[in-house]
Order: C-alpha cells, then sequence, then structure tokens
C-alpha cells in the first residue's frame, strides 16, 4: 500500500514547479534579438525630394514596413538601402514583406536607386 502524499508535500511541489516554468518564460521572452546598427533608405517626401530614413537597432525577425512607402500608391517607393546592422536585412518590393526580395549582408551591404523596397526584415 503506497501512502499518500502530504497536502504540504504536493502544494510546495506545484509551487515549485510554477516558479521553475515562470523563471524559463521571462527568460526567453526577455531574451528577443535586435539587429545592432543601422539601416538607411532613401524616401521620397511630397514634392519628390529625396530624404533618408532609418530604422536603429531594429528587432529581428519581424517584418517592418517602412512607414514612408508603406501604400502601394506612394511612388516611388523607398531605394537605395544601407544596412549598416550585424544582421542581414532582406527587403521586399511590397509592404507586410511580400513580393520580390532581396538580401544585403550585414555591415555594408547595399544597392542602388534601382531596388525599391517597402518592407524588410532581419535575420
Amino acid at each position: 500500500m503506497n501512502p499518500q502524499p502530504r497536502p504540504r508535500r504536493t502544494f510546495r511541489r506545484v509551487v515549485t514547479a510554477a516558479l521553475g516554468a515562470a523563471a524559463l518564460t521571462l527568460t526567453f521572452s526577455g531574451s528577443a534579438q535586435a539587429a545592432e546598427g543601422e539601416f538607411v533608405y532613401v524616401f521620397h517626401d511630397s514634392s519628390g525630394a529625396p530624404e533618408l530614413g532609418r530604422l536603429v537597432n531594429p528587432p529581428s525577425r519581424e517584418c517592418i514596413t517602412l512607414p514612408e512607402a508603406a501604400e502601394e500608391w506612394i511612388t516611388p517607393a523607398a531605394d537605395s538601402p544601407r544596412n549598416f546592422t550585424d544582421a542581414t536585412a532582406v527587403v521586399f518590393s511590397g509592404a507586410d514583406c511580400r513580393g520580390d526580395h532581396f538580401a544585403l549582408r550585414p555591415h555594408g551591404g547595399h544597392a542602388s536607386e534601382r531596388l525599391k523596397l517597402r518592407s524588410v526584415i532581419f535575420s
């Protein structure tokens, strides 16, 4: 015959397991990565004049639609991307990381004004 565990010991085990799970959750959720450095691109204001856009330490593995080029009716889209982050940047011709894409290597990867982009994701 097996003796029943004492309620106090069972409660202690449950609390210990819950605290351990909470600590693991906080550890993993706090470890979100960011691409360190700067990603720059050119966009055009309402008069057509070029301006410089920047993303500083952008989040990794999260699609970023460039606010200045988000809508398809905005022409031209952003261009001339320069990736000075420590992660690969994949740029997309459409918003929400859709459409044609092109990878820019970390630490200086770049493209000309012929490459049009509306969104980017960092590895």
